[in-house]
């Protein structure tokens, strides 16, 4: 645990701009057709978050993380309305796997611009649906709130667990540490009444071969 939260403690020791633009970076990748499969967005918004020990921070890193993801979103959108379904056979859906490629289609037929937000909290399929969107050619003004209602929830959700665990993490040690000191009085007082007992058998064992 003492590693666990060295490590912890060594991340909020970096610059936070630097913190923010490298998890704004990864997100706006993840997010992206091309480079989500690639670029660990969503753990590395948890990892960041784990520095976040204010609300003026949370709400710094809920902004940036937000914009990047939108803009990640736009992005794929655009690529979606520029290449259409020949997207489908290019050799990035390809290794990301055509099945999730239909599985967004069928989503944004079932549910509209509504799909965009929901498939932000799937794996995989999030940095499929912008793209796919903009081939199914559904309206830009229609999909951008969608887009933004999603990355925000998105974002705060993951923040949150972010920062809640790294809380965790550092209470977590400073009970397991606490419980370590009991359990150690506990192996000395134990490890005293033993050398005692026996060391009153043996002074007692003489007297009793006398007596015999």
């Amino acid at each position: 645990m003492a590693f666990l939260t060295d490590a912890l403690e060594g991340l909020a020791g970096l610059p936070q701009p630097a913190v923010l633009a490298v998890t704004g970076a990864l997100t706006l990748a993840e997010c992206t057709i091309g480079v989500g499969f690639i670029a660990p967005g969503e753990s590395a918004l948890l990892l960041a978050a784990t520095t976040v020990t204010s609300v003026p921070r949370f709400l710094v890193m809920w902004l940036i993380v937000s914009v990047c993801a939108v803009a990640g979103d736009s992005i794929g959108y655009f690529l979606g309305r520029r290449f259409g379904d020949r997207m489908r056979d290019s050799k990035v859906v390809r290794k990301l796997g055509q099945q999730h490629w239909d599985k967004a289609g069928e989503l944004l037929r079932k549910r509209g611009a509504w799909a965009v937000f929901v498939a932000r909290f799937m794996p995989v399929v999030r940095t499929l649906v912008p793209a796919s969107a903009g081939a199914s050619k559904l309206e830009y003004r229609r999909f951008l709130p969608a887009s933004i209602a999603g990355a925000v929830c998105w974002s705060a959700l993951h923040i949150g667990i972010g920062s809640a665990a790294g809380a965790s993490a550092k209470y977590i040690e400073s009970v397991f540490n606490g419980a370590m000191w009991v359990l150690m009085g506990i192996a000395v007082v134990v490890g005293v009444v033993v050398f005692l007992r026996r060391r009153r058998k043996a002074a007692a064992a003489p007297e009793l071969e006398e007596v015999g």
